[in-house]
């Protein structure tokens, strides 16, 4: 029982210093985001004091000189618009798939999962030529390719979690006269909350953070998400703001680790449900 208690003891330390390992950079960003640029390069692990602090100023240079307010719309609106189309079209096609057996939806689910594995560098040059072809440069496009991209881990987890949903009770609703649309709505999706607050979270954060899809699909003119922002305060001839980076990182950082702290909870419900065998 000591030795169990010890080994506890031990590993609550161990895992302790793993998390301030993983932390630290996010405070030492958040530190060196009230410094002076000058003073960014010069004494970056260094508390700001009366002499490096510059206040809000990198903030206000990040929002007013960047446009970052008007990217933060932008990946809201792509967020917010992506995860819902996934959620509703994946936990369609997984209660489809799940429920009828054939070798067409055999064959779709075997595509979801393959597309799980597929590295994104074999399709991405392909992806942008075929999103210059259809007119998809846009948010409301880049919302249809987050689809496709994010469609594989969804309808896998919403599959494992609708064979363990009795099918009795569908046949049931059916019986008293609901159509397969109405079932779904009215019985299989309240049923299946867990795995669509798990989803949703995964997902959000994904593609609040994504860099790679929005910078090669997006008309750069026009729209700009909050990771090509940051990446544009690089100006030319190696120039760069280290302090309005600093203050654009903190604010893109801290709305998504929010987010996630205030449902983590639901992910590991979420997956575990999802992770039944039928």
């Amino acid at each position: 029982m000591l030795r169990k208690k010890r080994l506890g003891m031990a590993g609550t330390g161990l895992f302790t210093f793993i998390s301030i390992f993983y932390i630290l950079p996010i405070v030492i960003v958040l530190f060196n985001s009230f410094k002076k640029k000058s003073y960014i390069n010069l004494e970056p692990f260094k508390l700001p004091n009366e002499t490096t602090m510059t206040g809000l100023d990198n903030y206000a240079t990040a929002i007013n000189q960047y446009d970052f307010l008007e990217a933060v719309g932008w990946t809201v609106f792509i967020t917010i618009g992506s995860v819902l189309v996934i959620l509703i079209c994946t936990s369609m096609c997984a209660w489809y798939i799940t429920r009828v057996k054939n070798r067409l939806t055999k064959g779709i689910y075997i595509l979801c999962i393959f597309s799980m594995v597929v590295p994104f560098q074999m399709v991405m040059f392909t992806l942008s030529l075929v999103t210059d072809r259809l007119g998809l440069g846009t948010p409301w496009g880049l919302i249809i390719i987050y689809l496709g991209f994010g469609a594989g881990l969804a309808v896998f987890m919403f599959s494992g979690f609708v064979k363990a949903i009795p099918i009795e009770i569908e046949e049931a609703a059916m019986i008293d006269g609901c159509s397969p649309i109405r079932t779904f709505f009215s019985v299989v999706l309240p049923i299946m909350k867990p795995t669509y607050i798990s989803v949703g979270i995964l997902e959000t954060m994904w593609i609040w953070n994504d860099f790679l899809l929005p910078y090669l699909t997006l008309d750069i003119k026009k729209y700009k998400t909050i990771s090509i922002v940051i990446q544009y305060m690089k100006g030319s001839y190696g120039r760069v703001d280290m302090g309005a980076i600093m203050a654009a990182l903190i604010m893109a950082v801290i709305p998504v680790v929010v987010f996630y702290l205030a449902c983590q909870k639901h992910i590991i419900k979420g997956v575990a449900a999802g992770a039944v065998k039928g």
